[in-house]
């Protein structure tokens, strides 16, 4: 990740992430407050959903694992060297370890989603701890950096563990919306602070940031709370969108269904009158 690169990957990723829950559970809360009370069984299209996304996980994880490993200054899976009595590239194994949970998670979300005898939550918890090991290991990146650098890491962590510890609420507390849309916004708001990350520690272009002056820490912290307000505003904005979208087409299906009833019902009365007149 030591490039701007590095950190436009993940961002990218934990973007689409965030949009695709925010879509997917917009979607599903719409089926479910249009249900009957007592009906439980999602239709097969959000089965496919959860298969789509615990295999582009699983996928996404091993090419994160193996380029991580085996980019061209990478360890090659090596982790000690006995030669010079040192470990090899620390980093990029921390970065496979985060990238292995996550696969984790999309396993665990593809078995969920295939077999009943898997117990309820088991997807969440995974995730819950996906996002708790990114953290965990991102905290321990932090030591011996320059003040800047530090700093805007921290912030991270803010999106992360607060990730996480809604996710592991969802555990318990199933189907609810609102924890929902607050963890594809934790996804949103890490996607886009990688990006700030990348732009700040190897900017593309123009002049480089004093990592030491706390005026740029200062900075920093308030652009943290503008990426908050504008994931919570593209949340809101694209549950918008997708609800009133599902909602006009169900009510223009509604519609050619009731149309289709009142045709032929109309057409059998036809029918009808015309066996009377002929029997007359």
């Amino acid at each position: 990740m030591a490039n701007f690169g590095g950190h436009a990957i993940p961002g990218s990723f934990f973007l689409l992430f965030g949009f695709w829950h925010t879509v997917k559970h917009i979607l599903q809360h719409y089926w479910r407050t249009n249900q009957p009370k007592g009906r439980q069984i999602m239709p097969p299209f959000f089965k496919r959903m959860d298969y789509i996304e615990g295999g582009f996980a699983i996928f996404a994880s091993f090419v994160g694992i193996m380029v991580e490993q085996f980019v061209v200054d990478g360890p090659h899976a090596h982790l000690y060297d006995t030669e010079s009595s040192s470990w090899v590239k620390l980093m990029n194994w921390q970065h496979s370890t985060m990238y292995l949970f996550f696969g984790i998670f999309g396993i665990a979300l593809v078995i969920s989603t295939a077999s009943k005898l898997v117990p309820t939550g088991v997807d969440r918890l995974a995730l819950s701890m996906a996002l708790f090991v990114e953290g965990f290991l991102f905290y321990y990146h932090l030591h011996n950096r320059p003040l800047l650098d530090a700093h805007i890491h921290t912030l991270l962590l803010v999106a992360v563990f607060s990730g996480s510890a809604s996710t592991m609420l969802e555990v318990f507390i199933r189907d609810n919306i609102t924890l929902e849309l607050f963890r594809a916004c934790m996804f949103i708001l890490q996607g886009s602070w990688f990006y700030q990350i990348g732009f700040v520690l190897y900017p593309p272009s123009g002049p480089e940031w004093d990592l030491a002056q706390h005026g740029n820490v200062m900075f920093v912290t308030m652009c943290f709370c503008w990426h908050l307000a504008v994931a919570l505003l593209l949340v809101a904005c694209t549950s918008s969108v997708v609800w009133f979208t599902v909602k006009r087409f169900s009510a223009r299906g509604r519609d050619i269904e009731i149309g289709m009833r009142n045709t032929s019902s109309k057409t059998s009365s036809q029918k009808a009158l015309l066996e009377e007149s002929d029997e007359e």
